[in-house]
């Protein structure tokens, strides 16, 4: 790939754009018909671009000037996010993911939790609330996952939102992957989950904590969402809630994963490009 610039380590490789490429490729052309003036960008560098942002966290006017124009990449990602492109990607990636692992491509399992984090100040205020219990301002990531980590749901609320928002999620679960007959949670989530999961023929857990216990420790069929937590919060974007648009928050979270599974399917836990240029001999 030739860009006319050096490249940045949240680029694509060769390997992860032909993951993604096809179904950006049937997406333009469908839209070849609709009279749409022809697309001047690339669409493997606005997928870098987005990829930038997400990772470094930077606001979306502080990309390099080698990427596209930011008005420009920032209309991507929200056309994709709109018109369910972005959700597309990372739902089919996670296919891949599952058989690659062994597995059947639908899930029988999930693991339901929630993460509250802060806002920014550009988040509108009806928007985000107090979780009491953390002391946090912001908003509440409610999401399900498979036993690898890989996110099947995610809903975006208040901070202020009780857990028992779960039964949402439980919801979306059923609707969309009827193959689910267990899902596990910890001890916050109410009854009221549970009843949800049994009118959808799910069987809701709840693993509860050692009493004993002192300190952090995985806890039985429900560590696998905890990592998938860490593997968000390497992508700084997320450290915080930055988007004005709760839609746009579930968007950054699904880039996130289409990064990581992305560099599953590849292979690839370090950058994926080279720097052929010489090293400064003053540098050790």
């Amino acid at each position: 790939m030739t860009t006319g610039r050096r490249p940045y380590a949240t680029d694509l490789s060769d390997a992860r754009w032909a993951l993604i490429e096809p179904m950006l490729s049937a997406w333009r052309a469908g839209r070849v018909g609709l009279g749409i003036s022809p697309m001047k960008h690339d669409l493997r560098q606005i997928v870098n671009a987005i990829l930038y942002v997400n990772r470094t966290g930077i606001p979306w006017e502080y990309l390099p000037h080698d990427f596209p124009p930011y008005k420009t990449v920032h209309g991507y990602f929200a056309l994709w996010e709109t018109e369910g492109v972005t959700e597309a990607i990372h739902d089919a990636l996670r296919g891949k993911v599952r058989r690659a692992a062994g597995r059947d491509t639908e899930p029988t399992a999930a693991i339901l939790d929630a993460q509250s984090v802060r806002t920014s100040g550009n988040v509108p205020e009806h928007s985000q609330g107090i979780d009491a219990g953390k002391k946090i301002k912001g908003r509440k990531r409610h999401i399900a996952s498979d036993v690898l980590g890989l996110l099947l749901v995610v809903l975006v609320t208040a901070a202020s939102v009780h857990d028992t928002a779960g039964g949402r999620v439980v919801e979306q679960v059923a609707s969309q992957f009827p193959t689910v007959t267990v899902a596990w949670v910890d001890s916050g989530y109410k009854q009221s989950v549970i009843d949800t999961g049994a009118v959808y023929g799910i069987d809701v857990q709840v693993v509860t904590k050692d009493p004993t216990q002192r300190g952090f420790v995985p806890q039985r069929k429900r560590w696998a969402v905890e990592r998938t937590y860490g593997w968000l919060m390497l992508h700084r974007r997320l450290a915080r809630d930055y988007e004005t648009n709760p839609h746009r928050s579930r968007a950054m979270i699904h880039w996130a994963m289409i990064d990581n599974m992305s560099r599953r399917l590849t292979g690839e836990s370090t950058p994926s490009w080279r720097d052929d240029h010489p090293a400064d001999p003053d540098i050790t």
